[in-house]
């Protein structure tokens, strides 16, 4: 998968206060197991709750793809936010054309905006930890850094949102390890990859974008797009004419498999 590492300065200005953050006493104990090798089907009556309150049950440590809307459905999945410039506006084309979503939220773009998370959760869309400050490298880092990272936003969304888990764990750029992917999982939240990437966060013009997704569906139904990082109009304008495009062609929305 790529690793969408250039351009990303604005990241680096919120890092300092993301490594910041304090380990919440939750009574949960700092994961310290090596991962084993990592394979098989989802744990039995695996089913984490996107309602509040409970703790999640294990799912399925490999890196999700598939929809569950069926052969003919699709996953749209929005990276990098919350941003009040931005994630309003998607917002608005989803509920417009009548699709749900899963958000890839940032630990420290969720703890910024938490009213955004919950209009997210409100609208019937899925919270995804996507770290707490979008390291690109963190497969390189130690295990308990990974842990740090994936475990501090994951608690940071839950607050955000009012109470409500994230069913997913996008690593940022795809720097899945089999540490991070048997620890999200344990947590109940499912790997979640991408078939589709966009590159709208390089802002390449609304008709590449468009011309993106539809050249490459053909490789899954995991559709990547980013709601922050900077100015998204491409990224806005492109879901105008992707959403109806996608129903045009008969596909159905749905969320990645768990």
């Amino acid at each position: 998968m790529a690793r969408h590492g250039g351009g990303r300065g604005w990241y680096g200005k919120v890092v300092g206060a993301a490594l910041g953050v304090t380990m919440l006493a939750v009574g949960a104990s700092v994961w310290t197991a090596q991962a084993d090798s990592v394979g098989g089907g989802p744990a039995s009556g695996a089913s984490a709750s996107a309602a509040p309150g409970g703790a999640a049950e294990a799912v399925d440590v490999s890196i999700a793809h598939a929809s569950d809307a069926g052969p003919r459905g699709v996953n749209i999945t929005i990276d990098d936010g919350p941003d009040p410039a931005w994630t309003p506006q998607v917002l608005d084309l989803l509920d417009e054309y009548g699709v749900k979503a899963t958000f890839c939220m940032t630990g420290v773009q969720a703890e910024a905006y938490p009213d955004l998370v919950k209009d997210v959760v409100a609208a019937g869309h899925r919270l995804c930890d996507h770290s707490v400050s979008h390291d690109t490298g963190m497969d390189k880092k130690p295990e308990a850094y990974q842990s740090k990272e994936i475990l501090d936003a994951e608690r940071m969304i839950i607050k955000a949102s009012g109470g409500v888990r994230p069913m997913y764990y996008r690593a940022p750029g795809g720097a899945f390890t089999p540490y991070s992917r048997k620890l999200a999982a344990s947590h109940g939240m499912r790997p979640l990859g991408w078939n589709v990437d966009t590159k709208d966060f390089e802002r390449p013009g609304t008709d590449a974008i468009v011309a993106t997704v539809q050249r490459e569906l053909a490789n899954g139904p995991t559709i990547l797009f980013h709601d922050a990082g900077g100015d998204r109009t491409q990224t806005v304008e492109a879901l105008r004419q992707v959403l109806p495009w996608l129903k045009e062609q008969g596909y159905a929305f749905g969320f990645p498999v768990r």
